[in-house]
């Protein structure tokens, strides 16, 4: 292809960098019919420091050499003014791996004085009650400052009409009925001018920070005497109503010239300061790799793809990149604590969009097996995200899609523990990867799969080794298992027990890894009162077309939908997600007839800020979509729930039946705690709007509404359209001469029955002998018999 096929800001490309694999998906005019797009995928190891230093900017340098048939040598600045405004999107794993593996940046703690160990003693849980040697994980931070300031909250009462107890505010914030309490004197100016906070809250000041003396202190810590610290985190009491002196110790330590400023007050602004501190200590920890890895990535590339105005450097960077909770940034808002699920955030957005009918509302499970790791979450028509989280024993509070984490994934050593077959939690990740990468990697589901027949190393990308032109190594693999076969084998004799054969014992192996992909789903759904047999499972990742259909027979789901780019459906759906924009504010009133008015007007003049900062990045119309929520907790209480507003319609600003939140409260409290108190006041913790700018208009009809009138025909083993025959082992039958079906030859409406695989460039998909799947559009329907 020419480069003059290929016109101006016309390609659109989505890199993931995942732990073991970087997927690249991009879009380009036909040049036969410039109104439609084709696609090319690229996939290649995420680390392999003896060819390219960086996946994605190789990825996308294969790309455009691919694109514009032009040579492009490693290494050389890539020009972009093929790529289009916006459309290199990013999701990485940086941040993430720097938490697990605590290679973040020294930073320090600025704190409110008195109060240096809160964020060492937490939040006091254990969650290994029993455990006789407690093991607290270190804190982020490498140093303390107290700052002599301090706040507190004055006379709140959860009565709007309690006068007495309760300082209150007229419309212009100032004061018309004092404290009245024990020792209070409103004149005395010993008890600290009394101000409005941003909650509504009666905030006395009772201590001002000492800003020269703060000055000289972080001078110090930005010496070299001091370790030449470059990183802070702000976390004063109560700044979340009062963020005050936060900003005013902010302006300083930046006029310093500190690079990284994390404050809590314009993080999180949200009650509980242990969360809230961990949290900002968390993007102060996390941040600046991930700006150092974003600083060598815009490096590749020329100085168009960083514009001109604004932003980083000066520039404002044409770059989005995914954040936890499914939305796309800009690199302004993008942080260290925002894309610790950045990754797998792709691939829930991908299947959501790809899998749910809207009619008929079949909830989805999604079951990302990749290289490193297995992950999993389930949508029901709405993204379902959560507001704290644990990661690396660090409890981090910032929106996340709700999924779940096991270490079980393709690059899952395998090994024997006391007789017990044992995948993971340790990856061989991608350098040196498995054994079959031929790099002197340990043994892995990977080997496993490819000794039993499920990969098949002639259809498989040839970039291993040293020099990245090498197949899998099959031979290796073999030597290895054989080994291990021995091994347990020997055990097996002591015991006085039968001998397996090495197919039996690589595929306990599968069995192993599989029911441990198992446990999250279980955890996610019938945990939480969900019958999983109601559900369809969306399989996508590296891995996980060959572990599908037995994941699901475990599970006793019968449907399986795998999506044409399942392999890198993790890029795929960056290409799909929305440009997302939120504005949250504290608050402390109690919902009620009283309230509702104010708590109306303070959801619209937020929704009108979102909607005009989407409306500068060209989202209008009906391509904007609005969520209002409350955080809202009984009285007395310290577990709040976020509550969406009930609304229909594509923009929920202008539905004000403010009354549904306490319906809908009281309803998911239940839920989730089983009871409700009777008779306690609701108290609004926090409101929130967030802003959806669609980035695409229509995906088509669903894919159940395809199979509805989707005309098959039956694909026998003697067809022409196999390809190969290939031994594949399964458990029962055992070695089976399996047909071999490539993905690019099959039409829609061809169904295959199992047993067979199915192949294209990026993935292999096993069907076991007691299922069959149907070709669609977009995907493959697998039933199970």
């Amino acid at each position: 292809m020419s480069t003059t096929s290929i016109p101006d800001h016309s390609i659109r490309i989505c890199a993931d960098r995942g732990g073991t694999f970087c997927d690249v998906h991009a879009s380009y005019p036909d040049p036969k019919n410039p109104n439609e797009r084709k696609e090319i995928v690229v996939k290649l190891l995420s680390q392999d420091p003896l060819n390219y230093k960086d996946a994605p900017t190789e990825g996308i340098r294969r790309i455009l050499e691919a694109l514009t048939g032009e040579s492009i040598p490693r290494g050389q600045t890539l020009k972009t003014d093929k790529i289009g405004r916006y459309y290199i999107r990013l999701s990485t794993t940086v941040a993430t791996n720097a938490l697990l593996e605590r290679k973040g940046k020294k930073h320090a703690l600025l704190i409110t004085k008195g109060f240096r160990d809160l964020l060492l003693i937490g939040n006091q849980s254990r969650p290994k009650i029993f455990d006789l040697n407690i093991r607290r994980p270190p804190p982020l931070y490498s140093t303390v400052l107290e700052v002599d300031e301090r706040v507190t909250l004055v006379g709140y009462t959860s009565d709007p009409n309690a006068a007495e107890h309760a300082v209150q505010f007229d419309e212009n914030g100032k004061i018309v009925c004092g404290y009245n309490g024990p020792g209070w004197d409103e004149n005395d100016d010993d008890q600290g001018e009394i101000v409005r906070g941003l909650s509504g809250e009666a905030v006395r000041i009772i201590k001002k920070p000492e800003l020269d003396t703060i000055r000289k202190d972080l001078e110090y810590l930005f010496s070299e005497a001091a370790g030449s610290y470059r990183s802070l985190a702000i976390v004063f009491a109560h700044s979340y109503t009062y963020p005050d002196h936060e900003l005013a110790v902010g302006r300083i330590a930046s006029e310093i010239g500190f690079t990284q400023i994390s404050m809590s007050s314009q993080l999180l602004p949200m009650i509980k300061m242990v969360p809230r501190g961990v949290s900002c200590t968390a993007d102060a920890y996390l941040t600046p790799v991930l700006r150092k890895y974003l600083d060598g990535f815009f490096g590749g590339f020329d100085e168009e793809l960083k514009g001109n105005e604004g932003g980083q450097g000066g520039r404002k960077a044409r770059v989005e990149f995914m954040a936890s909770d499914g939305g796309l940034l800009d690199l302004d808002n993008f942080s260290g604590l925002r894309s610790l699920l950045s990754g797998p955030a792709g691939g829930v957005v991908g299947y959501a969009l790809t899998s749910w009918d809207a009619k008929r509302k079949v909830p989805i499970i999604g079951i990302d097996v990749g290289g490193t790791s297995t992950d999993v979450s389930r949508f029901d028509g709405r993204y379902e995200v959560v507001y704290e989280t644990t990661t690396a024993s660090i409890s981090i509070q910032s929106p996340q899609l709700d999924i779940n984490t096991v270490a079980a994934g393709g690059g899952s050593c395998l090994t024997l523990l006391n007789g017990l077959f044992r995948a993971g939690p340790e990856s061989a990740g991608a350098d040196p990867g498995p054994v079959c990468y031929r790099k002197g990697g340990p043994l892995a589901i990977t080997d496993a799969n490819l000794l039993l027949g499920r990969l098949i190393p002639d259809y498989f990308p040839k970039i291993f080794g040293r020099n990245e032109n090498e197949g899998l190594d099959v031979e290796a693999t073999r030597a290895a298992f054989v080994e291990l076969a021995r091994e347990v084998n020997e055990s097996y004799a002591e015991g006085s027990r039968k001998a397996l054969t090495l197919d039996e014992i690589v595929y306990g192996f599968i069995k192993v890894a599989n029911e441990t992909m198992c446990r999250p789903i279980r955890a996610l759904t019938e945990a939480k009162g969900y019958a999983l047999s109601k559900h369809v499972l969306a399989s996508f990742g590296g891995a996980g077309g060959q572990h599908a259909t037995e994941i699901a027979r475990l599970l006793g789901i019968q449907k399986i939908l795998i999506h044409r780019h399942s392999s890198i459906l993790s890029a795929y759906g960056l290409a799909l997600a929305d440009r997302a924009y939120e504005l949250q504010e504290p608050s402390a009133i109690v919902f009620g007839d009283a309230n509702v008015t104010s708590l109306k007007a303070r959801l619209d003049d937020l929704s009108n800020q979102v909607l005009a900062a989407l409306e500068k990045q060209g989202f209008t119309g009906k391509r904007v979509r609005v969520e209002r929520m409350l955080n809202m907790r009984f009285d007395g209480t310290d577990t709040a729930v976020m509550v969406p507003q009930n609304a229909e319609g594509p923009n929920e600003i202008e539905i004000g039946r403010e009354e549904d939140f306490g319906e809908k409260f009281n309803k998911m409290y239940k839920d989730q705690f089983g009871f409700v108190l009777e008779g306690k006041d609701i108290i609004v913790d926090d409101i929130k709007v967030r802003g959806i700018g669609k980035t695409f208009d229509f995906l088509g009809p669903s894919v159940w509404d395809e199979l509805d009138t989707l005309k098959t025909t039956r694909i026998t083993p003697d067809s022409n359209k196999v390809e190969a025959k290939h031994s594949v082992y399964f458990e029962g039958p055992g070695r089976i001469e399996t047909p071999v079906y490539l993905l690019d030859k099959l039409h829609v409406g061809d169904q295959i029955h199992g047993p067979a695989m199915i192949l294209d460039s990026t993935q292999t998909i096993v069907l076991d002998p007691y299922s069959q799947s149907t070709v669609t559009k977009s995907h493959l329907y697998i039933e199970l018999k």
